[in-house]
């Protein structure tokens, strides 16, 4: 069975989006899709960093559990709220610590707005420094609109059975690409360098 983070990327009193990252890790284990565990940048309390992980000469404890946590995931959730048009810094913090760790890591995004886009603009934003991390962004996205209206506090949706759906082709397209990516990860393809 994959083992997927989830990764609740706000720090800010009373946030929102960790309405949606509670509520997918109950949907993965209600239908036996994965293991999973909610990575919540709240419980770290990160500092600004200097450097990436692997250069800094004295790492904290919490900053090598985080990198564990990201590298032995099969894949990871990324649920971020939209702040000025962008992610919020803790997010960006994190993403930044690391390298290797994100390397070719499947990540599915769920973006959250108060408003009626969805995070539209951090999902673009998110997806464009994955992919300079060289990080597989998958395809199906979970954009949530009005998110405190459409979830409330333990995660559980306004509308379940729409929300339901969706999730469930979001997680089908992740897992999709967990197993394609540890297939490749198995049996790494020929290069022929005979030309």
């Amino acid at each position: 069975m994959a083992n997927i983070s989830i990764l609740s990327s706000s720090v800010r009193n009373d946030r929102k989006s960790n309405r949606v990252a509670l509520y997918l890790q109950h949907y993965i284990q209600e239908n036996k899709l994965a293991e999973s565990e909610i990575i919540d940048l709240i419980d770290y309390k990160f500092p600004v960093f200097d450097e990436r992980l692997k250069l800094q000469k004295n790492p904290t404890e919490m900053m090598i559990q985080f990198s564990e946590k990201i590298k032995l995931s099969d894949g990871v959730i990324i649920v971020t709220p939209e702040y000025n048009g962008s992610i919020p810094a803790s997010l960006k913090n994190v993403i930044d610590l690391l390298y290797d760790e994100w390397h070719h890591k499947p990540i599915a995004i769920s973006t959250v707005s108060s408003g009626l886009f969805g995070g539209s603009q951090a999902l673009v934003t998110l997806q464009f420094i994955l992919w300079k991390m060289h990080a597989w962004t998958v395809p199906a996205t979970l954009p949530i609109a009005s998110v405190a209206e459409a979830f409330d506090k333990e995660g559980v949706a306004a509308d379940q059975d729409v929300v339901d759906n969706l999730a469930s082709i979001f997680l089908t397209e992740l897992l999709w690409c967990i197993e394609a990516n540890k297939r490749m990860t198995e049996s790494p393809m020929l290069i022929n360098t005979s030309q």
